[in-house]
């Protein structure tokens, strides 16, 4: 393993550079081959990501990395289910779970905007509590990984495995951006790893509980369906 005094400072072109190689390199690697790259190339300045539906990503990295920073983005919207699968994955894995909040609470934010902004403009509440949040979370990082897969929706379809994040200046990686959900399901199998208890009532992805944010999928509906289902939209900033 690369020692962390070996991994060189680098510059955003730099930085954009090695997602641009990776990117054609790394494309047809396992996701196991992506982590231990990643691990490899930025070691304590790599962080994963994590909405909890899940723990894939997390476990993948922690092989790679004991230790590895998981993000997670509290909104103060989150369902219970999700809050004990976080607690869990920090109890379980060997990583280290980084709770990110708002600048604001809820009643913070609720003075400020009016109750329910997640009702009437979704787009700001996730800028305000989901994008703002993350950007700052990772200001200390040169790359994060993400648990995006191609198969989740059509805006996913074309989700590169490695690439330059430009807004935030970092190498943007999706380990498992070809699996399938089959692939997924093994995964999980033949390793135990830990699943928000939501996956199995009807949410294949779960964000904020209010129903305006995430309600359950209808059966022919593709994984993001349930999401933001009546705002016409199926991301929430963070991947735009």
């Amino acid at each position: 393993m690369t020692t962390e005094t070996d991994i060189p400072t680098r510059t955003p072109e730099q930085l954009e550079a090695l997602a641009v190689q990776a990117g054609r390199e790394l494309e047809d690697a396992s996701a196991q081959e992506v982590m231990r790259w990643a691990a490899e190339t930025f070691g304590r300045r790599f962080a994963v990501t994590s909405s909890m539906e899940d723990a894939v990503v997390a476990h993948l990295a922690s092989t790679a990395l004991p230790g590895v920073d998981v993000i997670f983005l509290d909104t103060g919207y989150h369902f219970p289910e999700t809050i004990g699968t976080r607690d869990a994955v920090a109890e379980v894995y060997p990583v280290n779970v980084i709770t990110l909040t708002p600048r604001q609470t809820v009643a913070e934010q609720d003075a400020e905007y009016g109750p329910r902004l997640h009702d009437r403009d979704s787009d700001l509440c996730c800028a305000l509590r989901k994008v703002e949040p993350l950007n700052r979370g990772l200001a200390g990082y040169d790359a994060w990984a993400t648990g995006l897969r191609r198969d989740e929706s059509p805006t996913r379809a074309n989700t590169p495995v490695v690439s330059y994040d430009p807004k935030r200046q970092k190498v943007k990686i999706a380990p498992i951006a070809r699996w399938t959900q089959a692939d997924v399901d093994a995964y999980v199998a033949e390793h135990g790893i830990l699943l928000n208890l939501l996956l199995s009532d009807g949410y294949p992805s779960i964000g904020c509980a209010p129903e305006s944010c995430t309600r359950r999928v209808l059966e022919g509906g593709d994984a993001r369906s349930g999401r933001w289902a009546d705002a016409g939209k199926t991301e929430c900033g963070i991947h735009l």
